[in-house]
C-alpha cells in the first residue's frame, strides 16, 4: 500500500520533508500549496515533486490521503481540523493549536473519524530524550523527581530572518509570538522520556527591553511582551519539570537549541551545548559521543574515536549512536536531515502510521501533553505567575475506530 501527501505551506521548514515524503517507498505522490504560488512552484520544480494546487480548499478537495501542514504556528489548529473533517490524515508542525478549545476538538475529530494525526514533536527524538526514555526504562533513573527542558533559541541566531521571510513586511507583529505558545521543543523532551503529564504550573515571563519593535505589545498580533519564559510544573504522580522559553539568551543555539536535564533517585542525565553526562552514586560517565550528531559535532571530530566502529555510519549520515537507524527506509540513506537527526523518523513514522493504521509516537493525546502546558503557562506569566491547574485528555486508546 502506498499513500499520497499534500504539503501545505511551502516555506524554509517545507522542503526539508517534502524531500523526505517524496523519498519514501510508501508515497505515490506529493502535491504542494502555498498561499504564495511562487513559492510552491519553486519547491515542486527543485525537488522534482507532482505538482502543485491552487489553495488549501483544493488540496482537501483533491484525492491526496494526507496533508502535511506547515504554515504559520499559530494556523494550525484550524488547519488541522479542516483537513480532518475533510477526511485527510494530518501531520501537523508544532505546535499543535493555541488554544485549549482547538486541542480538545482535533482529539474529538480523531477519535470520531479514526483517521491519523501526527504533530512533527523533533524532541521526542532527539538523542538525548531518546537516551533518557532507554534509561528511564531499564529502571537506571530510579523514580524521576525532577527534570527540566530548555528551548534556547535567541532572536539573533535565525529567528529575525525566519520571521521576515514568513510574516512579510509586518513581520514585526508576528516575530512577537508568546515563547510558551511554541513549548513542545523543550516540553516534548522531557514527557517523551518519562510517561506523566502536566497538572498545574506556575511561569513568570521576562518583559523585552531589546527596544527593536519586536516583543512589542504595540506592535504584536499577540499582545505580547515577554521574549523569555521560565514555568515550573507539577506532574502527575508527584515531582516537578521546570521549563525554559528562551529568545533572548547568551547561548550558542546553533549548535543545541534544546537541552535536558532529568534527576531520580538512584540515576541522573545533565546536557550542556557540547555536552552530555550520565551520573549515579558511583560516578560520572560522558556519553557526548554516543549522543552526537553530524550537526552537533564535526565528523571527524576526536569523540569519534570514542563511537564503536558499527556506529560510525549512523553518527556521520546524520543520525546519533543512540538512534536506531536501521529501522528507517534505504532511501533516506544520505539524505537531508534536522533537529539532531529527528526528521528521518518523523517522516517515516507519519507515513507508517497512516499504512498501517496505527497510532504515532506523536499522536494527538500526546501531542495534547506536549502543548497545553504551554498555553496554561502563558496564562499564569500574564497573571503574574499564579499557579494555574492544567486539564488532561488522558492517554491515546490502543486502537481508533477504522
Amino acid at each position: 500500500m502506498s499513500i499520497s501527501i499534500g504539503v501545505v505551506g511551502a516555506g524554509q521548514f517545507a522542503g526539508q520533508f517534502s524531500k523526505l515524503f517524496k523519498l519514501h517507498p510508501q508515497v505515490s505522490r506529493v502535491l504542494v500549496t502555498d498561499l504564495l504560488p511562487e513559492r510552491a512552484t519553486e519547491l515542486n520544480e527543485a525537488q522534482e515533486l507532482d505538482g502543485t494546487v491552487t489553495d488549501f480548499a483544493a488540496m482537501l478537495a483533491s484525492d491526496v490521503d494526507a496533508i502535511a501542514i506547515f504554515t504559520q504556528r499559530w494556523t494550525h489548529g484550524s488547519l488541522v481540523l479542516e483537513a480532518l473533517r475533510a477526511g485527510k490524515h494530518v501531520y501537523s508542525a508544532v505546535p499543535m493549536a493555541i488554544t485549549e478549545e482547538e486541542i480538545s476538538a482535533i482529539i474529538d475529530a480523531v477519535r470520531e473519524t479514526g483517521l491519523t494525526y501526527m504533530m512533527g514533536e523533533t524532541s521526542y527524538y532527539n538523542p538525548a530524550t531518546v537516551y533518557a526514555r532507554e534509561k528511564f526504562a531499564d529502571g537506571a533513573f530510579g523514580r524521576v523527581f525532577y527534570a527540566e527542558g530548555d528551548y534556547v533559541h535567541d532572536m539573533d541566531l535565525g529567528f529575525y530572518a525566519a520571521y521576515e521571510y514568513s510574516g512579510g513586511p509586518e513581520w514585526k507583529r508576528t516575530a512577537s509570538y508568546p515563547p510558551m505558545l511554541y513549548p513542545t521543543h523543550s516540553i516534548g523532551g522531557v514527557l517523551g522520556a518519562i510517561p506523566t503529564h502536566a497538572v498545574s504550573v506556575s511561569c513568570i515571563g521576562v518583559t523585552d527591553d531589546r527596544g527593536d519593535g519586536v516583543f512589542d505589545r504595540e506592535t504584536s498580533m499577540f499582545d505580547n511582551d515577554f521574549s523569555n519564559a521560565t514555568a515550573l510544573f507539577e506532574l502527575a504522580g508527584g515531582g516537578s519539570m521546570r521549563i525554559n522559553e528562551m529568545r533572548r539568551v547568551g547561548y550558542p543555539s546553533h549548535i543545541r537549541e534544546s537541552r535536558f536535564r532529568f534527576f531520580g533517585t538512584e540515576g541522573s542525565f545533565e546536557q550542556l551545548a557540547e555536552v552530555s553526562v550520565w551520573q549515579n552514586k558511583e560516578g560520572v560517565e560522558d556519553v557526548t559521543a554516543l549522543l552526537a550528531t553530524a550537526e552537533t559535532m564535526d565528523a571527524d571530530d576526536a569523540a569519534l574515536a570514542h563511537v564503536a566502529p558499527e556506529l560510525r555510519a549512523s553518527f556521520i549520515s546524520g543520525h546519533a549512536p543512540v538512534h536506531d537507524a536501521s529501522r528507517l527506509p534505504e532511501s533516506f540513506l544520505g539524505a537531508p536531515d534536522g533537529h539532531e537527526g529527528s526528521h528521518h523518523f518523523l517522516a517515516d513514522d507519519f507515513v507508517t502510521a497512516v499504512v498501517n493504521g496505527t497510532l504515532p509516537p506523536v499522536n494527538a493525546w500526546v501531542a495534547a501533553r506536549f502543548t497545553l502546558p504551554g498555553i496554561v503557562a502563558h496564562q499564569s506569566a500574564l497573571q503574574g505567575g499564579v499557579r494555574l491547574p492544567i486539564d488532561d485528555f488522558g492517554d491515546a486508546p490502543e486502537t481508533l475506530p477504522a
